[in-house]
């Protein structure tokens, strides 16, 4: 597949056109964003009359600020936005930008303006990770790069660069809730010899929107087929990384697997050497010989055999949970593609509705054109002319009202089965707990037992050392249980003690972690929902306004759509 190489001099004798219109507006010194300017701009923005007089009075709090609005403020670099931490929407467009930095501690952006800057380069957005709506419009852009990681990004606005190479834009791939691109005005766009929407319909499967027009499902099935060969080497290409991607995401899933079973470092002879670690008293008292280790050797096995006991169940369990997991995530992915296909055959259906009705309206726009202002029939054929576009308004409305509905019941059934689900999983998840403490009791009942059974020892050792008058054999640090039967007991207890209480840190890390996996598993399925909810809305917005668009430049329109 031919690149292309020269950059479109058309691209930067417009770019640099709008630019020098930007700077012929009366713009402040150029600057770095401050403290001033940011709290002066969100003054800027509140209320009107009274309430802006009395808005301007109150103390700025950085942490409530959700939106900022910093265009035609001549700003050269981004900075001090680490004072406006829960940031949900920024607008620096219509500045002198060169570089993306600074920005990387708003976690919670979901919608960022850069449009009519300098930029060079995509970078430093990793961190972003809630971001839906990227705008890059008009800047200096060579390459579409460094944005696999923005998970949730529904709409990317990048057109008016200088991007005059296809590489980059197969990494959108990844990006599986992109919905919407527009590329216009960049060289690669203009080449006459490569559609580059038909390339884009058949390497991003996603999409619904390619400069801002939905990609209809014969187009995107004639866009596949003509770029079946590049698709190939992409998929090929593709298949690889996930290959390199998924053999290390299998052994971060094996280290996750018994971390979710809550039986990590239960497989071997882990737990009994924790009831040793730093053990003084069970130290000394093993001082006797080899009697101590002969009994110490059963305890270990007992210990052995019950954690076994746990870490089979464990693996058993989440078996049973994960297998939960599946069949909820797969049922919920079942309705929500069932959802889905219906609502884009309605759109499908619209469009062709569309098309239609805009016919009509153009023709009668052109009978109107031809009538004398004011007569009869020139008003008789605007009202025709508007009636076409009110029943159009009508009609997109009902659209909108169906979809909108659609995406509620579709979310409210989402957040039903999402609770039966933590029903299900709760009950799960206690049954475990509740079988694998009683293998802690187990465990506590074999501790106490070593206990008596080392208390015997030691009294037996001591008082055949003591007869047979080999007092001096008996090592230093026994010497004061000799003539003292209590020191015994005291360094019994302290031994027992210590393991009964590694015993019980395990049984209850075992509990709390079993109730924190339930919360923030939940947790993640109500964000996820939250999230697709969201960028559903957006998208259906996002058409609507297409759509109304269309209908405002009616009379502008070739007759054509």
């Amino acid at each position: 597949m031919d690149e292309v190489h020269e950059v479109d001099n058309s691209t930067e004798n417009d770019y640099e056109a709008t630019k020098g219109f930007l700077e012929e507006i009366n713009c402040p010194e150029p600057g770095i964003i401050d403290r001033e300017m940011i709290e002066s701009a969100y003054l800027e923005e509140g209320p009107k009359g009274e309430a802006k007089r009395l808005h301007q009075q109150e103390p700025v709090v950085f942490e409530r600020i959700q939106t900022m609005r910093l265009e035609f403020k001549n700003i050269l670099r981004i900075d001090h936005l680490w004072m406006l931490p829960n940031l949900t929407k920024l607008c620096l467009n219509c500045n002198k930008i060169e570089v993306i930095e600074h920005i990387d501690m708003l976690t919670a952006l979901k919608e960022l303006n850069l449009s009519f800057n300098y930029i060079t380069k995509i970078e430093n957005l990793e961190s972003l990770v809630n971001l839906e709506t990227l705008s890059l419009f008009s800047n200096r852009i060579l390459k579409i790069e460094n944005l696999e990681s923005l998970e949730k990004l529904v709409i990317l606005s990048i057109g008016n660069n200088l991007i005059d190479t296809m590489e980059g834009i197969e990494r959108l791939r990844f990006v599986k809730s992109l919905r919407v691109l527009n590329l216009e005005g960049n060289p690669i766009a203009k080449k006459p010899d490569f559609p580059l929407n038909s390339y884009v319909a058949a390497i991003l499967p996603q999409l619904n929107y390619y400069e801002y027009v939905f990609i209809k499902r014969d187009i995107r099935e004639e866009a596949l087929k003509r770029f079946y060969r590049e698709l190939r080497e992409i998929e090929d290409k593709q298949e690889r990384e996930i290959e390199s991607l998924e053999t290390e995401a299998r052994e971060q899933a094996e280290a996750e697997r018994l971390a979710s079973s809550f039986v990590e470092h239960l497989d071997r002879h882990q737990l009994y050497e924790s009831l040793w670690r730093n053990d003084n008293n069970g130290r000394i008292l093993m001082l006797i010989g080899s009697p101590a280790q002969e009994l110490a050797e059963e305890y270990e096995n007992d210990v052995y055999e019950l954690t076994q006991e746990i870490y089979k169940l464990g693996l058993a369990r989440f078996g049973e949970r994960d297998e939960e997991v599946r069949d909820f995530n797969s049922n919920l992915h079942e309705g929500q593609q069932e959802l889905q296909s219906l609502g884009q055959s309605q759109i499908e259906e619209f469009l062709q509705y569309k098309e239609k009705i805009f016919d009509q309206a153009r023709s009668k726009w052109k009978e109107v054109e031809k009538c004398e202002v004011g007569t009869m029939e020139y008003i008789k054929l605007l009202n025709e002319f508007e009636s076409l576009k009110s029943v159009f308004e009508d009609a997109l409305n009902e659209m909108w009202q169906s979809l909108m509905s659609q995406e509620l019941h579709l979310h409210e059934a989402v957040e039903e089965s999402t609770r039966n689900f933590q029903c299900k999983i709760s009950e799960l998840m206690t049954s475990f707990v509740e079988q694998a403490q009683v293998c802690f009791r187990h465990l506590r009942d074999i501790c106490g037992h070593f206990a008596e059974n080392m208390t015997d020892l030691v009294t037996n050792y001591l008082a055949k050392k003591l007869t047979g008058q080999e007092s001096k054999a008996i090592p230093m640090e026994l010497q004061p249980c000799v003539d003292d039967r209590e020191t015994v007991l005291k360094l019994i207890d302290g031994m027992r003690s210590t393991h009964t209480s590694r015993i019980d840190d395990r049984e209850d890390r075992m509990v709390r972690r079993s109730k924190e996996f339930i919360d923030l598993m939940i947790n993640k399925l109500n964000n996820k929902e939250i999230d697709r909810h969201r960028a559903k809305i957006l998208e259906i917005n996002s058409f609507m306004e297409q759509m109304m668009a269309s209908l405002t430049n009616l009379t502008e329109q070739p007759n054509e759509d």
